[in-house]
């Protein structure tokens, strides 16, 4: 029973190490990677603690081995745009400027029912309300308002012309460019290489870059990794 016990504690603290290693983003929504990694290291600790026969190195070795590939994983998606489509995919919109994109559905095999379930999650109960919905990459569904729809906040009360019917989108990330984001913005490359030539700034000296179909844009540097 003591035997139990003791290897229980030990690996509780093990998994808590690599949990926090791996960073806060695993104890909220999962990609599917961090899934694969969460049902993975689950398994191994149940197997390890109901079977005293196996070495108490048979479960620690593999949770630490699945812990650093999740984050080697992670560091190549970091610094790859497309690494990380590969791996956690792009968010897709199924509703845009009011209209169900019911191709988009389709692939994302999303029903009608999984569609006004996430709405209503959401607060939202009148898909006339919608301006843009989308599927991010762990599944759950974001939805953007009509500006009419929108609640009253300080800034709209004060300028009702500030609130927008098409959100903003990222243009370039961690010095990636988003060209599909671009055209869905109907901006073309010559006038982000403008924007970027005024600002005095390449892509790669990019953070983030974001911008709406008004060509209303903002931009965060790059900060020096250098202490």
């Amino acid at each position: 029973m003591f035997i139990v016990f003791f290897r229980t504690l030990i690996i509780y603290f093990v998994i808590i190490v690599c949990l926090r290693i791996m960073g806060k983003r695993q104890l909220g929504e999962l990609q599917p990677s961090e899934f694969v990694i969460a049902i993975l290291i689950s398994n191994i600790a149940t197997l390890s603690i109901e079977d005293t026969d196996i070495p108490l190195t048979g479960a620690v070795v593999p949770i630490i081995t699945l812990m650093s590939a999740e984050v080697i994983l992670s560091f190549i998606t970091l610094k790859s745009g497309k690494a990380q489509t590969i791996v956690t995919g792009n968010p897709i919109a199924i509703i845009r400027n009011g209209n169900i994109d019911q191709k988009s559905m389709r692939e994302l095999r999303f029903s009608i029912e999984d569609l006004m379930s996430q709405l209503r999650i959401n607060g939202v109960f009148d898909i006339e309300d919608v301006s843009f919905a989308i599927v991010e990459t762990n599944g759950q569904l974001t939805v953007y308002l009509k500006p009419e729809a929108q609640p009253l906040t300080p800034k709209t009360a004060s300028d009702p012309k500030s609130s927008k019917s098409i959100p903003p989108s990222v243009l370039i990330s961690d010095g990636v460019l988003c060209s599909k984001a671009l055209t869905d913005c109907n901006l073309t490359r010559k006038w982000l290489e403008g924007v970027l030539k005024k600002e005095n700034l390449s892509e790669k000296e990019v953070f983030l870059m974001t911008c709406d179909p008004c060509a209303k844009y903002h931009i965060v540097k790059k900060e020096s990794e250098k202490p």
